[in-house]
């Protein structure tokens, strides 16, 4: 990996609120923002994703070294004050790095948890290979990435790491999100992932229905195809389109035939409720292939692929393959 330029350290202290399903519906109703609630966690910006079976299920996997790696990640963390999305975002990295393991060999010449190169600046062998150097330094560099709390686990990771493989750090969001709870004793980590800031009012009845309907899927499994009768597990558009017949609005069964089920706007101007879609080219909708939720503040509510599960995620206008309008269901 490549060298990343850091500053100063800059330790942040999150309070955030954390919302139960009734009250997302208050809100989407009313308008009005949540109460804050102090927690060991930011639930407006993460744990991006809500912890899975196959979390679970990876964790329980680990040996003792590796659980002894995330122990590490975690007291430093605590210790310099970070988030728990920082811990994840660097158990991330380190799991697809080294399987979070003190490797003393690598591509080239990286070594340690992080596969840090000591030739790229990142310190001595020495260093590089003592894991209590090692995980402060990922955070230092972690903590001059702009907006890396505002992103997935795995954009950051890869922030810090500059793989040329950008998108196997998502691999491990589940497990991550998993240990964070586990070892961290962070309470209820798939709630602290459920936050979604403070939402708008949604402009229809029906929308604020939908957006209740999916949030309270958080954490159920991607599965391609997923049949529109079934409520464990679920594909783009089948969780789009069962949140809306729970508003009774009746979508079409795939991505590209629900974008024309509805009122189109800029998505700029996308409200609670409306859908956002992602096109191979995204000036020609007959491409589309992924849809999801927006919620207001920034942030939808998505089944994205297979491995990960339902959950809330920040996004950017600008994000490669973002479709240019939003539709609004049932107008």
């Amino acid at each position: 990996m490549r060298v990343a330029v850091f500053v100063g350290i800059a330790a942040v202290l999150v309070i955030a609120a954390i919302l139960t399903t009734g009250a997302v519906t208050s809100v989407v109703q009313s308008g009005q923002n949540p109460q804050n609630v102090a927690l060991s966690c930011n639930a407006a910006l993460g744990p991006i994703t809500a912890e899975g079976p196959g979390g679970q299920t990876d964790a329980a996997n680990l040996t003792e070294e590796q659980r002894g790696t995330v122990t590490l990640i975690v007291a430093i963390g605590k210790e310099r004050k970070l988030p728990p999305l920082a811990w994840q975002i660097t158990i991330q990295a380190g799991m697809t790095e080294s399987g979070l393991r003190n490797l003393k060999y690598g591509d080239r010449d990286s070594q340690g948890i992080f596969q840090m190169r000591p030739s790229m600046g990142w310190g001595s062998v020495e260093q590089v290979t003592d894991p209590v150097y090692a995980v402060h330094k990922f955070y230092d560099v972690l903590e001059a990435v702009p907006n890396w709390k505002e992103q997935r686990p795995g954009d950051s990771a890869q922030d810090v790491e500059r793989s040329g493989f950008p998108d196997r750090y998502h691999r491990w969001e589940s497990m991550a999100s998993h240990l964070i709870g586990s070892v961290g004793d962070v309470a209820d980590p798939a709630g602290c992932g459920q936050g979604v800031g403070n939402l708008l009012p949604a402009p229809t009845q029906a929308a604020a229905k939908a957006i209740e309907f999916a949030l309270g899927q958080q954490g159920k499994p991607y599965l391609w195809g997923a049949s529109l009768a079934r409520q464990d597990a679920y594909d783009c558009s089948s969780l789009m389109n069962q949140a809306y017949r729970s508003a009774g609005v009746i979508l079409p069964r795939v991505s590209k035939d629900q974008y024309r089920a509805g009122a189109l706007l800029p998505v700029e101007q996308a409200q609670p409720g409306d859908l956002l879609f992602w096109a191979y080219d995204p000036g020609n909708p007959v491409t589309i292939h992924h849809v999801a939720m927006y919620l207001g503040d920034g942030k939808i509510v998505e089944a994205q692929q297979t491995g990960v599960p339902v959950h809330v995620r920040p996004v950017k206008w600008g994000e490669p393959e973002l479709v240019s309008q939003a539709v609004r269901p049932g107008v």
